[in-house]
């Protein structure tokens, strides 16, 4: 029952935002008491927190497996982008910026361990790039892969980039164009405007 209530609570969240969602809303939807939901979460912050770390998982072995694929560098990094993508819901609901409003901590503590786990994919793809001549030989890792970090989680601010005028697809394609177009050697220009004719076609 637990683990029902965490993927129904998650969809829940994730569609109308972690404040907007109230336990009533979550025992209704599944047809049970909120008693049943206060057996196995104290509180809904509990829950909260139980379904972000849930739903950064089950990304992070997403991630994981694409990675382990070892494909070109540069189609990993858009194999990558389609698989997050596809974990967005719906955009308008704005979860993110209710989670970061209501539960600062647990925003903080999932920020945390998404900078971990990037860090480690990112500097992982700059090498691998490097090593087949399709990034630049001279750039430092850990200054591009902390500014990998810093642009994706700069781009998701709605008062800088607010969703009426740009939307999470066009936001998170324009900005792995741009990273990779400043990383890139001229082999690696030419697969990356391969894959970017690739992604346009299937779209």
């Amino acid at each position: 029952m637990k683990e029902k209530i965490v993927q129904k609570a998650t969809r829940l969240f994730l569609k109308l935002g972690f404040k907007s969602v109230t336990m009533d809303d979550i025992a209704n939807e599944m047809a049970i008491s909120k008693k049943t939901i206060y057996t196995h979460f104290k509180n809904k912050t509990a829950l909260v927190k139980e379904c972000t770390c849930n739903v950064f998982q089950n990304i992070t072995s997403g991630i994981d497996e694409i990675c382990s694929m070892e494909q070109n560098p540069i189609e990993e990094l858009f194999e990558i982008k389609k698989f997050v993508m596809g974990k967005i819901e719906d955009e308008n609901s704005s979860p993110q910026y209710q989670l970061q409003k209501y539960y600062p901590e647990i925003s903080e503590g999932l920020k945390e361990s998404h900078f971990e786990k990037m860090m480690e994919c990112t500097r992982t793809n700059l090498r691998r790039g490097i090593e087949q001549g399709l990034y630049r030989s001279n750039l430092d890792i850990e200054f591009i892969a902390r500014l990998y970090f810093l642009g994706i989680h700069g781009t998701k601010d709605q008062n800088l980039f607010p969703l009426n005028k740009f939307s999470t697809k066009f936001i998170t394609e324009e900005y792995l164009e741009y990273h990779l177009r400043g990383i890139v050697t001229p082999e690696g220009f030419l697969t990356l405007k391969k894959f970017i004719k690739e992604h346009q076609a299937n779209d």
